[in-house]
């Protein structure tokens, strides 16, 4: 079997690399990489390996990632220091997840599990980011109801329902919170538009995309443009433009 690893912290990998070289000593590791840029370079020039160890976040960003920019052929298991409950959806048809420090056992599952699924082909050729985006979004819901997002050392869970907005600014786009926090987005506001219920977001313009629940007041600004005040934020102007002014409207009357 050839393995490649996406993995940005050399104890987790080598950690991996002994477990699974004592699982299997016939199993081959192509490549180790600690970014999505690397990562992504390869898979676009060599042969697909039949097994991925992907860690979540790693030096560049969140892995997902990966496959937006290549094409990804072979099944995936994700590796991760998460705690289990904000994960408990990977563990469905061909993609696994293994909570760090990685136990033994639970690598010996993941491997069973992937050995099951090769021998039915059709189910390897359907590997895509949206599937693999719908099986870790919690109770079936088609959007994402949380983002990960670092805090210095740590890793935070934002609930969607809790974020006022998403600001893009100077290319890197914030996420703004009821508690009057901003944490740093991995996405840009494109990426977003496909991962949020458009019942709930909207995209006032080039710089924000806000959340209905937390629309204060709507005002006529000139030109047939409106302003919107958002509770809890005191941030810079919402302007929607006169363009998106009826769109907006029709959102806010749903």
């Amino acid at each position: 079997m050839k393995v490649l690893i996406v993995e940005d912290e050399a104890p987790a990998f080598r950690r991996l690399e002994k477990i699974l070289h004592e699982i299997d000593a016939d199993i081959e590791i192509m490549e180790v990489f600690d970014s999505i840029e690397d990562t992504v370079k390869w898979m676009k020039n060599h042969q697909s390996p039949d097994l991925a160890f992907m860690d979540i976040q790693i030096s560049d960003g969140i892995s997902f990632q990966i496959f937006d920019k290549a094409e990804v052929k072979c099944p995936v298991i994700f590796t991760t220091a998460f705690d289990e409950y904000m994960l408990k959806a990977f563990k469905v048809n061909s993609i696994d997840y293994l909570l760090k420090p990685i136990k033994k056992e639970e690598l010996e599952g993941a491997l069973k599990k992937y050995k099951h699924l090769h021998q039915t082909p059709p189910m390897l050729s359907q590997f895509s980011l949206q599937e693999i985006l719908s099986q870790i979004r919690l109770g079936g819901d088609p959007y994402k109801s949380r983002f990960l997002v670092k805090q210095g050392e740590k890793m935070l869970a934002i609930k969607a329902k809790d974020i006022i907005c998403f600001q893009s600014k100077h290319g890197i786009v914030h996420i703004i919170t009821d508690s009057q926090k901003s944490y740093l987005s991995d996405f840009t506001l494109d990426d977003l538009l496909n991962q949020l219920d458009p019942m709930i977001f909207f995209r006032a313009n080039r710089q924000f995309i806000v959340n209905i629940d937390f629309i204060n007041t709507v005002h006529r600004y000139f030109k047939g443009k409106l302003m919107v005040e958002m509770d809890h934020f005191e941030g810079d102007q919402i302007i929607v433009s006169s363009e998106k002014a009826t769109a907006f409207k029709q959102w806010m009357d749903q």
